[in-house]
């Protein structure tokens, strides 16, 4: 029995930020103490706040120790392991408090968030399938096996109110309904972790952190559809979480939980991985089921749908890892309490990446109907530098942008896309007033149009130039027949795309349009980025009253644009200036400006 455990997150953040490290430092430093069997270091999952990484959790007391440095370990260990006194100068902020050390859950990151798919990260080793199975793991595929029928399964689930995580929102338990009720025979469950939207990582967190969850339900999907096999497509960039699954099926097979005559029931199912080289089409079901089959991951005409003739032709269903995530525990805890948490249309919790101009980039799970605004000002701590609060993009690159106004939105599948948004995997990217609405509709313009499969042209040909009129517009060479140009082939895109990636390409163009005209028109009509992000439309002068003449701008000058004597004002000739920003970076005078 240990007196302390030492939890050291593992993820992909606090990873690249010397996690190892820290877990190596404080390996050698409890081993020089003589603590090695009075604590215990664990390798976790996200904990969640990956702004502060490296991130070390000490118990029983709860210290949150953040932005840990190797440095740091001897005095964690000398004065907190050792003498018991916990060293405040390395505490989340949040949790400090005069005479004891504040619980994480009553800080605002974390008051009220809601963990369920996340329930185990950051609290067990996901490389130890005994820690998982102490948390209550593989409970409810006993369950399942012993007690419940295929019909009973579908049932919870469909009374559990669970809709897809991945994007579309479809009930999880009437795409389980569809393929079971197809013949007997050769059926698949596939899981989705080809996380592919910019700024999304909930996924990747999740099978870092609890691997085994999505084992369990893949395994109890198999049961309830009647299929054998099971298919995990993660891509190849999770080097991590690509290691852990290897572990933890084979730590499943070992332990008689996956493979032949599971629990002694019968019934047979077994797990392999498939790694995608990231191709974002490959995020949508059918052409995910093609890459699966050693082809070109394109996506198919449906219908015939997956539930009938998916994966080798065969009756398959596909959800995402969050989706499976969230399973063991409805059928552990019940339909009824899974759908008390929610809205009426949206029920359980959400899981989201907290991205951008945000003073807590993250990890977050929040009950569906949280709003807007409590992601952003409570959860997410506000904007950072006293900037304000200009929109928010959910969904990636098929989502829309939503603006300030409606920062009051309770955050849900139907109220997204009524917004002209939707609630994809669950990337958040919030932005302040510098960003330039244009070209963050560019900006994802340009991932699309790169990630287009090419198969059908109105995706193929239709974004491409969709992202030329808004680059034109970006370079001052838009006109008023542009907007309604680009507006009209938005249209005709979602009318006529093959799959669902091309059909809300558009949407980043349109809700831009709808909620940021201004900003197209400013471009277009006044050739003026109001926010300062567009090259093409800046110019750099020099304030004549504040101007030292120091010299400092026209020695940084990559092409010589800035002249003038020492200690006389500067001028900058604006025909050779390739508006860098670098003399308005070095000046220390504030005597150059943007406009």
């Amino acid at each position: 029995m240990y007196r302390s455990h030492v939890l050291v997150c593992g993820g992909t953040g606090c990873t690249s930020s010397g996690s190892e490290k820290i877990i190596k430092a404080f390996e050698d430093e409890i081993q020089a103490t003589g603590l090695t069997n009075e604590v215990k270091v664990i390798k976790t999952g996200c904990f969640g706040l990956c702004a502060l990484g490296p991130v070390v959790i000490i118990y029983p007391e709860g210290a949150f120790y953040s932005r840990v440095k190797p440095e740091d370990i001897k005095e964690i260990v000398d004065e907190h392991l050792l003498k018991g006194r916990i060293v405040k100068r390395l505490l989340y902020t949040e949790t400090v408090q005069e005479d004891t050390v504040k619980s994480l859950n009553e800080t605002d990151f974390y008051k009220k968030q809601k963990r369920v798919a996340l329930r185990n990260c950051g609290v067990i080793n996901p490389e130890d399938i005994n820690e998982y199975i102490a948390y209550d793991g593989y409970q409810a595929l006993g369950k399942v096996l012993t007690e419940l029928s295929p019909d009973d399964v579908v049932d919870i689930l469909l009374r559990s109110g669970l809709r897809g995580r991945g994007g579309a929102g479809f009930p999880t338990g009437k795409k389980w309904a569809f393929a079971k009720a197809q013949p007997p025979g050769q059926k698949y469950v596939c899981c989705n972790a080809d996380e592919g939207d910019p700024g999304a990582f909930m996924d990747r967190s999740v099978l870092e952190g609890d691997p085994h969850a999505v084992l369990e339900a893949m395994a109890i999907a198999g049961y309830t559809i009647g299929a054998d096999q099971g298919y995990i497509y993660v891509r190849a960039e999770y080097p991590i979480a690509v290691k852990r699954l290897e572990i933890a099926i084979k730590q499943a097979r070992e332990n008689g939980l996956l493979g032949k005559n599971i629990l002694g029931s019968g019934f047979n199912f077994d797990i392999e991985l498939r790694l995608g080289a990231g191709a974002f089409v490959c995020g949508e079901e059918t052409a995910l089921m093609t890459s699966i089959e050693g082809h070109r991951g394109e996506p198919r005409p449906r219908p015939p749908f997956p539930a009938v003739k998916g994966l080798f032709g065969r009756p398959s269903i596909l959800n995402n890892v969050e989706t499976y995530a969230n399973i063991p525990q409805i059928i552990l805890k019940g339909a009824e309490w899974f759908a008390s948490m929610g809205t009426e249309k949206s029920k359980g919790t959400k899981v989201f990446a907290l991205g951008g101009k945000i003073h807590n980039t993250g990890l977050v799970e929040i009950p569906m109907g949280t709003t807007l605004r409590e992601i952003i000002e409570e959860i997410g701590g506000g904007i950072p530098n006293g900037k304000k609060f200009k929109a928010a993009q959910t969904g990636g690159p098929s989502g829309g942008c939503i603006p300030a106004s409606l920062i009051d939105t309770e955050i849900d599948y139907d109220n997204l896309i009524a917004i002209g948004s939707m609630m994809g995997s669950g990337g958040l990217i919030v932005m302040d007033e510098d960003n330039c609405m244009v070209d963050i509709a560019k900006f994802f313009l340009e991932f699309t149009v790169d990630e287009s499969c090419g198969k059908c042209t109105p995706c193929r040909i239709g974004t491409k130039r969709l992202y030329e009129m808004l680059d034109k517009i970006t370079r001052g060479q838009g006109t008023l027949e542009d907007l309604d140009k680009m507006e009209e082939l938005c249209h005709y895109i979602k009318d006529n795309a093959l799959c669902g990636l091309g059909q809300t390409a558009p949407n980043p163009v349109l809700s831009t349009l709808h909620y940021f005209r201004d900003e197209y028109l400013a471009h277009v009509v006044d050739k003026r980025c109001p926010a300062g992000v567009c090259k093409h439309l800046l110019s750099y002068s020099i304030i004549t009253d504040k101007c030292k003449g120091c010299t400092l701008c026209a020695r940084v000058c990559p092409v010589g644009a800035i002249s003038g004597a020492v200690k006389t004002p500067h001028a900058i000739d604006q025909t050779k200036c390739i508006k860098c920003g670098a003399c308005m970076e070095k000046c220390k005078f504030g005597a150059i400006v943007k406009k």
